[in-house]
């Protein structure tokens, strides 16, 4: 009994290295996300990118454990309040608003480190973004204007469009700040803005459905977690329908949407990452100043705008960031 003991104890040693380090000292830092591994693969990177630059290397002197909500926001407050209940170092909210909220509810004590984030003040995640206080900061990705920026940028490239659609998530909170941006841009170019709501797969090839028989002029896509978990679904649905789509983020222009205007995603991540270094050395959330984008890309898929029909102007190529070929 003892030698079969023995043999269980060592073999469950080698199964979970990172844990038995954790054990030796090592922090441990909770990563929620309210996104999918499947499509996460390179913003995960980009985190680990950041914690690396502050000298902390996940199974050297670090161990992360990860949560995944894959697009469902409900399931988020168990998972944060599990992540809790391991005693993490540090909690990274990964996948905009849905999962820093259920952070913050879940925990005033551990630190909260928050990625991509639109309009985190409006939702009440910090009182300000010079001093967020507490023990919670993170990034900001300012989607909630960008999508204003689109609507006129789609404008420009088919003038004579009138109806745009604009899909969105409704579990989302900050849906409804996106659409009152979104409507008063489209009022002042005298564009009707048609919105399409999905939450769900289901939900999401029903919306398309619609849109198939409706044929808005064009499509803008939320730039929100589940919509970016379900990226080459909606890139697919909008090339079935012949929809021209605008995107937040680069990614979705890699899968072949016709363009995107955002910020970089993996910088988002990559910031989250150097922050989370810097408080496991020690600062505190409360003096690190949530973080803004500095630069937002442009980006076409001249491929996609073939098969669709376009001719993008040369006005826009020329203030592209990136034109994939």
């Amino acid at each position: 009994m003892r030698r079969r003991a023995f043999i269980a104890l060592f073999a469950g040693a080698l199964a979970s290295p990172l844990i038995v380090r954790a054990q030796q000292g090592a922090p441990t830092i909770g990563f929620l996300s309210s996104r999918a591994p499947s499509e996460s693969a390179g913003v995960v990177a980009a985190f680990r990118d950041g914690l690396r630059e502050e000298g902390f290397v996940e199974g050297q002197n670090l161990s992360i454990a990860f949560r995944w909500a894959e697009g469902r926001y409900d399931r988020l407050p168990a998972l944060a309040a599990e992540l809790v209940g391991l005693r993490v170092a540090l909690l990274f909210a990964s996948g905009g608003p849905p999962s820093a909220l259920a952070a913050k509810a879940a925990t005033s004590a551990i630190p909260i480190v928050f990625s991509a984030s639109n309009d985190p003040v409006a939702l009440g995640l910090v009182p300000s973004l010079s001093r967020p206080g507490g023990n919670i900061t993170g990034m900001s990705t300012l989607t909630t204007p960008l999508g204003a920026k689109s609507i006129a940028l789609l404008k420009e490239m088919l003038p004579k469009a009138s109806v745009i659609a604009f899909l969105v998530n409704p579990s989302n909170p900050s849906t409804p700040t996106q659409l009152k941006e979104a409507r008063s841009a489209a009022d002042r170019l005298g564009v009707r803005l048609r919105v399409v709501n999905a939450s769900t797969v289901d939900e999401l090839d029903g919306a398309f459905a619609a849109l198939a028989k409706q044929r808005p002029d064009a499509l803008l896509v939320s730039g929100e977690p589940f919509l970016d978990t379900e990226r080459e679904r909606v890139v697919a649905l909008a090339a079935r329908a012949g929809v021209p789509a605008a995107y937040a983020w680069r990614e979705s222009v890699v899968a072949g949407g016709l363009m995107s205007y955002g910020a970089s995603l993996n910088d988002s991540y990559r910031q989250a990452g150097i922050y989370s270094g810097r408080i496991l050395k020690g600062e505190k959330p409360a003096d690190l100043p949530v973080m803004q984008p500095a630069k937002f890309e442009l980006i076409f898929n001249l491929k996609t705008a073939k098969a669709l029909g376009i001719t993008i102007p040369q006005s826009l190529l020329v203030r592209a960031d990136e034109v994939i070929q």
